[in-house]
């Protein structure tokens, strides 16, 4: 299908219930809700912040290096989500799955919501520069420490052949990276597939996944990650948006020291900007330092100056300090170990960027602001995008060089 025929066409949402209930606040509060329009009007897509956001970056070296390939495998994609997601006796998890659903401009139409939240992507990909590319991550279940995979306990399942087939199928739009559980007996077998298949990166995110990346478990999975050169993306701080394994302690950045000491790169999701961990270079009974810190630590150790990486998806979210923003744009030596990624479709739930409040503590032109929300009415990537280049603290701004991703995930030839 053409770019120019490709359309996203939002369908109802389900009536009754809660769904119901969401579709009616969308019309009356649309600032809780995306509106999910398609393509950009034509003098928004022409606003100079747009073109200033693009100045220095060639889109063929650009990748989002932080988007989720959910669904609810109504396509037959093995896509697994937990029912607590879908129960009003969790009210908490099932209004967090009415905004996913929102952000994605996905409906509860059976059969068509896996497939129309790639089809989201591809709208968003259409509004993005020719050559521009998203990293889709799968996702493993939970598993317990004997390898075995325990469902109740993951919150969601992403199989990797689902997305090896969709990056495939849309290779101009969309790479992808594997998830695989290090406690699984057959992980190192299943990371030869993925390679095999075509995977970029491996994702996990610990506390959710039972992960505990400083366990000697993990270790011949770490031999044949580094054997193959390939970056592990680890999340690392609290974990806030995906509930199931419960196990915070596992996002403590000093933790992924052991996969570095193989020699596997790492990227560290979100530069670990949420939340609080045990210093354990003092000891298992350590005081508590912020994510943030210890990851700075890390930063500042030699040894890892060619293997420890980070990623700046979900900075801009309200739950994270304007601090953190400030330092992350002001330690320029940082830069060019710095990857971007939108941590799609979070962008899209309207409440958790607020550019206004941004605008407020100095850090984007109040001008932007109006223009900014414009945009991600309709293209919540563009949005996160251009956000991030207009972003200043202390005179410096984020440089191009972090929005060109590519070259960190293209495997080297022998």
């Amino acid at each position: 299908m053409s770019r120019q025929r490709r359309r996203f066409v939002v369908g109802g949402l389900a009536a009754g219930g809660l769904v119901g209930l969401s579709a009616f606040v969308a019309l009356r509060v649309p600032a809780l809700f995306n509106a999910c329009h398609a393509q950009l009007p034509p003098a928004t897509a022409r606003h100079e912040l747009i073109e200033a956001a693009w100045a220095g970056i060639d889109p063929a070296r650009f990748l989002d290096a932080h988007v989720h390939l959910v669904g609810t495998g109504d396509s037959g994609s093995g896509i697994e989500v937990n029912p607590q997601m879908d129960s009003l006796f969790h009210p908490l998890q099932y209004a967090q799955r009415l905004f996913y659903l929102n952000a994605g401009c996905v409906h509860d139409a059976p059969g068509r919501i896996d497939d129309s939240y790639v089809e989201r992507m591809q709208n968003l990909v259409d509004g993005l520069r020719p050559g521009a590319r998203l990293l889709l991550f799968a996702f493993d279940r939970f598993h317990d420490e004997q390898g075995r995979a325990d469902p109740a306990r993951s919150s969601f399942y992403t199989p990797n052949a689902y997305a090896q087939v969709v990056a495939e199928r849309h290779p101009g739009s969309f790479a992808w990276a594997a998830s695989i559980h290090p406690y699984r007996v057959d992980c190192v077998d299943a990371l030869a597939a993925v390679v095999k298949g075509g995977a970029l990166a491996v994702k996990w995110l610990p506390p959710a996944m039972g992960i505990d990346p400083s366990s000697p478990r993990c270790d011949r999975f770490y031999a044949a990650l580094a054997a193959h050169d390939l970056p592990l993306i680890s999340h690392a701080g609290e974990e806030k948006a995906v509930h199931g394994g419960g196990q915070q302690a596992f996002g403590n950045p000093l933790l992924l020291r052991r996969a570095m000491d193989h020699g596997v790169r790492v990227v560290v999701a979100h530069c670990a900007s949420i939340g609080d961990a045990v210093d354990l270079d003092q000891g298992a009974n350590g005081p508590l330092r912020s994510c943030f810190a210890l990851f700075a630590r890390l930063m500042a150790e030699a040894r890892y100056e060619k293997l420890l990486f980070a990623d700046i998806s979900a900075l801009t979210l309200r739950n994270r300090g304007a601090e953190i923003v400030r330092a992350v744009i002001e330690r320029s030596e940082w830069h060019p170990r710095l990857l971007n990624g939108s941590d799609y479709p979070l962008p899209g739930i309207v409440p958790l960027v607020a550019p206004g409040e941004l605008a407020e503590r100095g850090m984007l032109p109040l001008s932007a602001v109006a223009a900014l929300e414009a945009i991600r009415q309709h293209n919540p990537l563009l949005f996160d995008f251009v956000l991030k280049r207009q972003l200043s603290a202390a005179g410096r701004r984020l440089p191009a060089s972090i929005f060109e991703t590519r070259t960190f995930f293209e495997r080297k030839t022998a």
